[in-house]
């Protein structure tokens, strides 16, 4: 793999943002440093190198950090542009719309998912249910508009927008056991569940995806941390 030990990535095994950044360097075939964070004790690394957030995923190239997946994705895409194939396309029209599904994904499908999980009330999370629902069928229309009947998002291979939905999966099927829901329905939502099934598949995806077991683990002892916490405002 290209790469070497001028490239470490600060992340949290959890964390699907971290994860988007493993499979864009695993994509690109870039070898890496990686530095597994404790959030409940922060290292001094991740303090200095992001001040702003304090948060993972941080790439440090050549000692100089990179801070938000979505960022890191970008800059890893033009710090090595001549090592495999490009995540964003070179047409600056597809480039902007790959943009665009990718701030969707974050803005809107994310922002849903959370409320449908972390709702304060029951009226809350069935409402963010509903907004999740609604906005992964929009982005079943964006994977038929942007493929063109060809595999990705981004055409014949794997792209940005694969590289920052494939960072959700590992939850989307811890939460069909969580939450007993299936986002990406092969009934409903055709595309976008054979896509799923293809990007897992994929040779540089596999091996860096997480067991969604030890997914469903950590999530069913956030669940029970939020509700312990719930309690205790009650009183």
């Amino acid at each position: 793999m290209a790469g070497g030990d001028d490239l470490k990535l600060l992340g949290m095994w959890a964390s699907p943002f971290v994860l988007r950044v493993k499979l864009a360097l695993s994509l690109k075939g870039l070898s890496y440093e990686y530095v597994e964070e404790d959030l409940g004790n922060k290292s001094e690394v991740l303090l200095s190198s992001n001040p702003v957030h304090k948060s993972v995923p941080v790439l440090i190239h050549n000692g100089k950090p990179v801070c938000e997946s979505s960022v890191i994705l970008q800059y890893i895409d033009e710090a090595f542009a001549g090592t495999g194939a490009s995540l964003l396309p070179a047409d600056p029209y597809e480039r902007a719309i790959a943009r665009f599904w990718a701030a969707y994904i974050d803005n809107q499908m994310i922002a849903a998912s959370t409320k449908a999980s972390r709702g304060k009330t029951e009226e809350e999370r069935a409402e963010g249910k509903k907004q999740s629902l609604a906005a992964v069928e929009t982005l079943e229309g964006a994977l038929r508009d942007c493929a063109k009947g060809k595999p990705f998002f981004g055409g014949d291979s794997a792209g940005f927008v694969d590289v920052v939905l494939g960072g959700l999966l590992g939850w989307v099927r811890a939460n069909e056991e969580l939450q007993g829901t299936k986002p990406f329905d092969p009934e409903r939502t055709p595309l976008l569940a054979a896509w799923a099934e293809r990007f897992w598949s994929l040779e540089a995806v596999e091996p860096v995806m997480p067991h969604v077991s030890r997914l469903v683990e950590f999530g069913k002892m956030l669940e029970a941390r939020q509700a312990a916490a719930a309690a205790g405002d009650g009183n």
